[in-house]
């Protein structure tokens, strides 16, 4: 396996060195704006048959690579692949986002739970990032992800996508214990299966709190925050995980960053809800940012396009330790071509000196 690497200002960054320019991916990066995407996913059959294939997986991880120059590669996965390993039976409806056969909602349920076995259930999330990396050849490092336990559990407790995820909100209210023991097992789960992708050969790992935003300031801080503090505890008790960056991503979450910063984490991405200049203030230069164009944008003329990197850059100013990305995941809709406007101006732009 090629260790080195071609291009490592994405990883500089994080460790908030000094970059030749500002790196870009863009989260969702590999998805249905691409048309090479939608081909494979067709020869896949099925989401899930894209996914848990190491082949395809890889196919459409490289396929943004092979369009724009990025500066990091993302393992193509879900972040429900761990639920699915507990053996909730997981399936994706048509334009219906993800369901499960099995809910998670009692006492009993949360007992059948257990950490999946990275090298049974799970094994081809690791085949997969072995087979990217290889394929990689140390053009740009690779990051593994998970979703938080908070947003797991979400899903978990109310069996596919909500707006308010009230059916998790009433039991932590109701039934704390209970809400505890299953945000646990998912920490210890979580921890685990990033482990697992870094002994893999991930070089960056990503923790998704896609439903951090929900909750107030104080069950934040006791039923999300907690749970990705202990799984970045986790990750710097294991040998070949302790120094590779950990990302943290709590869409919504933006008054909660100089806590999110205390955690121990290398990074946290920011959605752009605020502004990156705050954002900065906020976390005193104790870890990077990564964001925070807001996907939109990538909706607009590449003139408006060209004029919003801009602005993100200039909010981050001349400081080290920015990735620019997009507040949320890229949206079907975009075209392709935008998304290179995007990735030019950044790498134009970032390398001019900015003051503020």
């Amino acid at each position: 396996m090629n260790t080195s690497l071609k291009n490592d200002r994405f990883l500089r960054a994080l460790r908030r060195e000094s970059v030749d320019t500002t790196p870009i991916w863009v989260m969702r990066q590999a998805g249905r704006y691409l048309p090479e995407y939608r081909a494979t996913r067709e020869r896949a059959g099925s989401f899930m048959g894209l996914a848990q294939n190491p082949e395809f997986a890889c196919e459409v991880t490289l396929q943004p690579l092979a369009r724009f120059d990025l500066d990091a590669a993302i393992l193509f996965s879900d972040i429900l692949t761990i639920p699915d390993a507990m053996g909730l039976g997981l399936s994706f409806a048509q334009s219906e986002g993800p369901q499960f056969a099995r809910t998670v909602r009692s006492a009993a349920d949360i007992a059948r739970l257990a950490v999946p076995d990275m090298d049974g259930e799970l094994r081809y999330v690791m085949d997969a990032v072995r087979l990217i990396r290889k394929e990689l050849a140390g053009r740009v490092p690779l990051i593994g992800f998970s979703g938080s336990p908070w947003t797991l559990a979400c899903y978990m407790v109310e069996g596919g996508g909500s707006r308010d995820f009230a059916t998790l909100k009433a039991m932590c209210w109701n039934e704390p214990t209970l809400a505890h023991r299953l945000l646990e097992v998912l920490a210890r789960s979580v921890t685990a299966y990033l482990s697992a992708q870094a002994a893999a050969g991930a070089q960056a790992l990503m923790v998704f709190d896609t439903w951090g935003g929900l909750l107030g300031p104080a069950p934040f801080r006791e039923f999300s925050l907690r749970y990705m503090a202990q799984i970045v505890a986790g990750l710097k008790q294991v040998a070949h995980a302790r120094e590779l960056p950990v990302i943290l991503f709590s869409k919504g979450a933006n008054a909660q960053l100089a806590a999110m910063a205390d955690t121990g984490c290398a990074a946290l991405g920011v959605d752009w809800t605020v502004d990156l200049d705050d954002a900065r203030r906020a976390v005193a230069g104790k870890v990077a940012l990564q964001g925070n164009l807001d996907p939109a944008i990538l909706l607009a003329s590449p003139e408006v396009i060209r004029r919003e990197a801009r602005a993100v850059l200039d909010s981050y100013g001349p400081h080290p330790g920015h990735v620019f990305n997009l507040g949320h995941g890229i949206t079907p809709e975009v075209d392709p071509e935008h998304v290179q406007v995007l990735v030019d101006e950044v790498h134009t732009y970032g390398r001019m000196p900015r003051t503020k």
